[in-house]
């Protein structure tokens, strides 16, 4: 948040995705904890994927904030730089659920189950925190 009332206050161009996506939500939730308000010239809103918006952000020399996953699978071929990372407001996990049964009965709960179950043992969890691209781990297990 204090770096998003950084970049506000000195008119700096930010680019979000705009897109109601679960990064534009991020976006929003830090922006209403930086006091600043995301509007006028230096506020561009792309509506687009994580991935055009990264390259318009380094088209423009702007700053943006992005997923883990987009950013690895970017970083190597644009000339952008990672500023900010590893602070709890910026994590944004994910969950796993199965589907009510008895709303839906015809899918498979009993393998949903098992999925949730392999996910969250230690071996799914093992296999999650080794997963890399390009060295760098693209999820944190927290089961």
């Amino acid at each position: 948040a204090a770096a998003l009332a950084q970049i506000a206050a000195a008119g700096q161009v930010f680019v979000s995705r705009g897109d109601d996506s679960g990064t534009h939500k991020k976006e929003r939730a830090l922006w209403q904890a930086s006091g600043a308000q995301p509007e006028g010239q230096w506020y561009r809103e792309a509506g687009q994927g994580m991935g055009k918006v990264l390259q318009i952000a380094g088209e423009m020399d702007a700053y943006t904030l992005t997923d883990r996953g987009t950013w690895l699978a970017y970083q190597s071929k644009l000339d952008i730089t990672l500023l900010y990372q590893d602070d709890p407001p910026l994590f944004n996990p994910y969950g796993i659920i199965a589907v009510n049964p008895e709303r839906f009965p015809d899918l498979n709960h009993q393998g949903a189950e098992a999925l949730m179950d392999w996910m969250t043992s230690p071996e799914g969890q093992k296999i999650i925190g080794d997963f890399r691209i390009e060295g760098a781990p693209l999820f944190i297990p927290d089961a």
